[in-house]
């Protein structure tokens, strides 16, 4: 190969694409190639090492004793740990005919020495490798947001009335339909702003009679933009002329709407908070779904920024809960108000949920509150139709407000939870989980806390109890096979060769974190939480509740990454990745992440006897 092609090569292996033009240019020039017959050791158990291997073609097998402990293929590279330590603890054999680069220990060593982001990849833990890569995504994936266009903000509505309206009905166009600001158009076609700040500091304050001409406090000279110009532009523009809003116009050259300064903050800020003011605004339903919809604009705009998916997930989940206090207070009966606890549970209730996914929510109600069982019936039917319309569908177990099983008075759920407890079976173990991680959406926050507590009181001290609890993680796999391969399903011929990353990975984490934090007695729903105070009471030690806390949010984000890449193509969102669409480093990442779960999963097996079941 010449010296273009082998450097091309080796930038494309990460961490390799951090060494300088100087450093790729000498590494290029010590390498040297060789060709391995199958069967043929490369690198023996005690030697000292002399080269570092990249693999062109073929396959090495990395063994100890007669057991193989890793497999290397194309565009991967070994052993730069025995170089370190400058003794191999390890045999390397060719699995198949190889081709393999080799560079000299020197060369690696003194690179190493002299490249700082090269020399910490090497030496950092796995939760050290995962939480650089979500960073370096977000430096990577920053471009993204300077393509964003002035469409993709939220645009006001453009309003136009004649300049000669009187101030008092143009006060009234601006409540009716409730725009932040008006257009004037004078009888010559030129148009003029009028703004509620106007309103307030020339009206009110020159005491101005409310049948005068609006025009008299509008402002002309007017800036004009594209909704298809860059945001970045029409950011740069305002700044430029000290203005706090833009007319925007199509491409047809209409007046389209207008864009202000807020807009462009709450954009550039993750534009969640000009959605928050539209929930609390909103008087009707149609107007909480309108907002609504604005929500997956925002996880697509936090994720190409490089936000990590616990803030995405924590910032959804907030918005979430306003869109179900808003619905609850304008749907239930007067009765309800202040004598119940409408609470979330699922992913949704671990403050997990990102994309809209199934219902998973019940009502507590207060056992002094007066009401019907039919009028309970007709608005928990209700709600559920709503939800359903804003997007969330029915759950298929039928947890959901509207299943009588989900809904009822506090001291029925007391009995509910003592038979969960009393009498251990697979849906009450199910039931049990669901609820343990059950949080208030809106209403008395203090039913939720008093039925949890009541679950804990009662609660079993038996590790039998929690050996059957816990067990349903053994029914899951992780997806990597004995030589660090991905294992995918062969019984889903619709996903061929994809891998299950919910059942393979997270849910295997939820089940365990969540059956440990159920037997200490601790109150957190969330999962990242609750791994912090398994930490704090000594349950995990330092390293491995970092890697635990990394490996989960890596596979969040994998699964994020995946669902938003399917919405926009048409697909179903669902739990299947192909690692054929991920990087060379995503893949090696998601390998470590499933060997963290393995390593969590054997914990539990150990802790619980789950193998005696």
């Amino acid at each position: 190969m010449s010296i273009i092609e082998q450097t091309s090569f080796i930038r494309k292996i990460h961490p390799f694409e951090n060494l300088t033009k100087k450093q790729l240019e000498e590494f290029a020039e010590n390498l040297d190639i060789i060709y391995l017959q199958k069967d043929e050791i490369l690198q023996k158990q005690g030697s000292k090492p002399e080269n570092l291997f990249f693999i062109i073609k073929g396959l090495i097998q990395e063994k100890y004793d007669d057991e193989v402990l890793s497999i290397y293929s194309k565009n991967e590279f070994f052993d730069p740990i025995s170089l370190v330590e400058n003794y191999s603890k390890h045999t390397f054999v060719a699995a198949q005919e190889t081709i393999c680069y080799i560079l000299p220990r020197k060369i690696f060593i003194k690179t190493l020495h002299e490249n700082t982001s090269l020399e910490s990849f090497f030496f950092q833990s796995i939760s050290q490798k995962l939480n650089a890569n979500i960073s370096n995504e977000k430096d990577k994936e920053l471009a993204n947001l300077m393509l964003a266009k002035v469409k993709d903000a939220q645009v006001h509505r453009a309003v136009i009335v004649p300049y000669n309206t009187t101030i008092f009905n143009a006060v009234t166009t601006i409540k009716k339909e409730k725009v932040p600001t008006l257009l004037l158009k004078d009888d010559n076609e030129e148009m003029y702003i009028v703004t509620d700040s106007d309103f307030r500091e020339k009206v009110i304050l020159n005491r101005m009679d409310f049948d005068d001409v609006v025009g008299k406090i509008s402002n002309k000279g007017l800036k004009y933009v594209n909704e298809n110009d860059f945001l970045f532009n029409a950011q740069l523009l305002m700044a430029k002329h000290g203005l706090k809003r833009m007319v925007v116009k199509n491409d047809n050259n209409e007046i389209c709407g207008i864009i202000d300064q807020i807009s462009l903050s709450s954009f550039f800020a993750t534009h969640t908070f000009s959605v928050s003011n539209e929930i609390d605004k909103a008087d009707t339903i149609e107007e909480l779904k309108v907002a609504m919809l604005s929500f997956t604009k925002i996880i697509k705009s936090l994720n190409a920024k490089g936000v990590k998916v616990d803030f995405i997930s924590k910032l959804i989940n907030q918005l979430n809960r306003k869109i179900m206090h808003k619905l609850f207070k304008k749907l239930s009966p007067e009765a309800l108000i202040g004598k119940s606890c409408l609470v979330v549970m699922g992913s949704e209730g671990r403050g997990e949920q990102i994309l809209k996914t199934d219902q998973d929510n019940a009502l507590i109600i207060a056992d002094d509150c007066e009401i019907s069982d039919e009028e309970i019936l007709e608005f928990t039917n209700k709600y559920t139709e709503v939800l359903v319309d804003f997007g969330f569908p029915r759950c298929e177990g039928n947890i959901m407000v509207s299943n009588p099983y989900w809904c009822r008075r506090q001291k029925d759920f007391k009995d509910l939870i003592y038979e969960w407890i009393t009498k251990p079976s697979g849906d009450n173990f199910m039931n049990l989980a669901i609820f343990y991680d059950a949080v208030c959406a809106t209403g008395d926050r203090e039913l939720l806390i008093q039925l949890k507590e009541h679950l804990f009181k009662i609660g079993s001290t038996s590790k039998t109890f929690y050996m059957h609890f816990a067990k349903i993680i053994m029914d899951f796999n992780v997806p990597l096979g004995f030589f660090d391969g991905f294992v995918f399903s062969s019984k889903d011929k619709e996903h061929d060769n994809e891998i299950d990353i919910k059942k393979g990975g997270i849910f295997i984490i939820v089940q365990s974190i969540r059956t440990l934090s159920l037997e200490h007695k601790l109150m957190r729903s969330n999962t990242l939480k609750r791994i912090q105070d398994l930490k704090e009471i000594g349950e995990f030690d330092e390293e491995f509740a970092s890697e635990i806390t990394e490996a989960f949010n890596f596979l969040l984000t994998i699964k994020l990454k995946s669902n938003l890449e399917k919405l926009d193509s048409g697909q179903t969102v669902d739990n299947y990745i192909n690692p054929e669409n991920l990087n060379t480093m995503e893949k090696d990442l998601l390998k470590d992440s499933f060997k963290i779960v393995n390593k969590l999963k054997k914990k539990l097996e150990h802790h619980y006897k789950l193998n005696y079941v």
